[in-house]
């Protein structure tokens, strides 16, 4: 089952997640949109977002975004880059979604629980955010080489490395973290899921007996 985006932010609207770490690349250090280029890329991802609903995002194409919104290839690519900026502009507002759960959230996902908790916490939220839009982070995590180097991975990867500090987990907490991110990466969640028929709620206690078992090192 695919499941489609909600409405974009129209151009002027201000965004309620606004301040959090931007999936896109290099955000911060790109111009600010004119109006009606915000409003044409703001178009594009409707029609994008329309597309990965009715025909899957693993066939979703920079072509095919163009010729249904009736624009020049050219246009959608000095908007998203590739693909890859396309998929991740259109993940971008579910990350930021997901992002506000664990920096600014209730507990025990957010900062007013002990970290061990929150540890806990982050990782079943991640199995059921990530399965639940996994068409689109699978297309989007199919390029290997970008998989681990977008800002969205690097925040995971350090609010991780946080945690486990505070913890009290010895060790390289770099490798231990991305080792935790490689138990929730989605090639493996969907794997263990539809071809291996195991529950998420079993990847979710899972993920809770390696955290037990981690910390109770420290």
């Amino acid at each position: 089952m695919k499941e489609s985006l909600p409405p974009f932010p129209a151009p002027q609207a201000p965004d309620p997640l606004d301040g959090l770490l931007d999936l896109t690349p290099a955000a911060s250090d790109q111009p600010r949109l004119r109006a009606d280029a915000a409003r044409n890329r703001t178009r594009l991802l409707e029609v994008a977002a329309r597309l990965a609903a009715e025909c899957g995002a693993a066939n979703l194409t920079m072509e095919g975004v163009a010729t249904a919104a009736e624009v020049g290839k050219g246009t959608v690519f000095r908007r998203f880059g590739d693909r890859f900026g396309l998929l991740v502009a259109l993940l971008d507002h579910h990350e930021r979604e997901f992002q506000a759960s664990f920096l600014t959230g209730p507990p025990p996902l957010g900062p007013d629980a002990p970290p061990v908790e929150r540890l806990r916490a982050f990782g079943a939220a991640a199995i059921r955010h990530e399965y639940g839009h996994r068409d689109l982070y699978l297309a989007a995590h199919a390029d290997a080489t970008r998989r681990h180097a977008n800002p969205a991975a690097r925040l995971r990867l350090s609010h991780l490395c946080m945690l486990l500090r505070r913890a009290g987990v010895q060790g390289d907490i770099e490798l231990l973290a991305q080792t935790l991110l490689g138990y929730l990466d989605i090639n493996l969640v969907d794997h263990l899921v539809e071809r291996r028929g195991m529950s998420l709620d079993r990847l979710e206690l899972g993920w809770g007996d390696l955290i037990t078992r981690l910390v109770g090192t420290a």
